[in-house]
């Protein structure tokens, strides 16, 4: 007994929930707690349900599964909590321990399977996904499946993204895509781009805007080849071997090229990256690899705030608003980077959105794996975002893009608010789209 409590002890990390004191300064930010008011959906009632598996007070920890599948993730509580707790390394290790037990049926595990070792992974797999997006739509199959009604009856409500998928490139445009790209003027820095997987597969024209004005702004940009995806789809769905592997595969890959930061377009995938240090800090071999990586790591914000802009075309009386990535602000702590740079932008009317730090129930594939309550909390979000009467809502993460242009159609605001990420607008401003 007293061995498998060691085990379950260190699997589930539980000398770190000794440092939450169980005040509850976490409760107001907690999205989930907000949404359905159980204390078993607050990080300290999850803390607290960690503490009493190290404790053997639970024995059957299938108890955990709804809790734990229920947190997104975002971290706030994090930046919140006076003490320090590690939130994000409990919630990593419960959720690899859990699907470490959990005996899933043939066909989730096939798709997990799937998805998180043949399709992420895979620069081949994910053009595969980009060049079929835009077939479904130029062919006209796109039509002819939503006027058959099949949308309605897809599982896991997919139906209700397939409408506000971004517009996609032709193959042609995507076998274009920039690989090296020089400095206009003088060189600043020499970055090395990290694509992502979903970026390069459905926002490749962002990646292709993301060089391009790292450029303008006097960088070198190069792609580096034979990256992969960052993990954090595979660590979150407590896949946790599988993300180590995709990190070491990346630290390799950059390491290649001698540039003075790893640049990133994606708050999610930049947090992962951001986490290499921590990911690998028990492997002798990779931790102070990692950490170097680690600390390379940059949001493009950070770059261009530091390089500067382009000169940027007055948008005026424009009233614009932010949605902040979740990740990006708990976890890179970069917050105020892209409002600085949205402030550059000539003649707009910039608002902050109240409770601007919430979530938006985006989280990677929460917004399709726990759909109801993803809404929930998207609704929320949306009556501040209408308060600030925005044309245009700005995000740094492709996940709060789609969840944001969601909201926008389910309020019905298609024809006086869009969505857009950072970099688009930047470009738009700058006109290099």
């Amino acid at each position: 007994m007293e061995a498998s409590l060691k085990l379950l002890r260190k699997e589930f990390q539980y000398d770190k929930t000794n440092n939450c004191v169980q005040c509850g300064y976490c409760l107001p930010v907690c999205p989930t707690y907000i949404a359905f008011g159980k204390e078993t959906h607050s990080p300290r009632g999850r803390i607290n349900l960690v503490k009493m598996v190290g404790e053997g007070k639970i024995t059957d920890l299938s108890v955990l599964e709804e809790p734990f599948d229920l947190c997104l993730g975002c971290r706030a509580c994090e930046t919140a909590c006076p003490t320090g707790v590690e939130y994000g390394s409990l919630l990593e290790a419960t959720r690899a321990a859990l699907v470490k037990r959990k005996t899933f049926s043939i066909p989730i595990r096939l798709l997990r399977k799937v998805l998180l070792n043949k399709v992420f992974p895979s620069r081949k797999m994910m053009n595969v996904t980009g060049h079929s997006i835009w077939l479904y739509e130029k062919s006209g199959i796109q039509k002819a499946v939503r006027k058959s009604g099949i949308m309605k009856k897809l599982p896991y409500n997919l139906g209700a993204f397939e409408s506000i998928m971004p517009e996609p490139l032709a193959p042609a445009e995507r076998g274009c895509a920039l690989t090296e790209i020089k400095a206009k003027l003088k060189r600043k820095y020499k970055v090395a781009f990290f694509t992502g997987c979903i970026m390069d597969a459905m926002f490749h024209r962002i990646n292709q805007l993301s060089i391009k004005l790292l450029s303008e702004a006097g960088c070198d940009v190069i792609v580096v080849p034979k990256q992969t995806c960052c993990g954090a789809l595979h660590a979150h769905s407590g896949e946790i071997d599988e993300a180590r592997m995709l990190a070491k595969q990346n630290i390799l890959a950059f390491e290649k090229v001698d540039a003075d930061f790893v640049v990133n377009n994606a708050g999610g995938c930049g947090s992962m990256l951001y986490e290499y240090g921590h990911l690998l800090s028990g492997d002798s071999e990779w931790a102070g690899r990692a950490a170097d990586f680690s600390s390379k790591s940059k949001d493009i914000s950070q770059i261009l705030v530091e390089c500067g802009l382009p000169k940027l075309r007055a948008r005026t009386g424009e009233r614009v608003t932010y949605q902040r990535s979740c990740h990006m602000t708990n976890v890179q702590k970069v917050k105020q980077e892209p409002i600085k740079l949205l402030k550059q932008v000539p003649g707009i009317h910039f608002i902050e959105m109240d409770q601007a730090d919430m979530c938006c129930g985006s989280a990677g594939i929460y917004n399709i794996v726990n759909y109801d309550a993803s809404m929930l909390i998207l609704d929320e979000k949306m009556e501040h975002t209408k308060a600030t009467d925005a044309a245009v809502i700005i995000t740094t993460n492709p996940g709060c893009l789609l969840q944001m242009k969601l909201g926008i159609e389910r309020e019905g605001l298609t024809e006086s608010m869009r969505a857009l990420h950072l970099i688009e607008y930047l470009a738009e401003a700058a006109g290099i789209v």
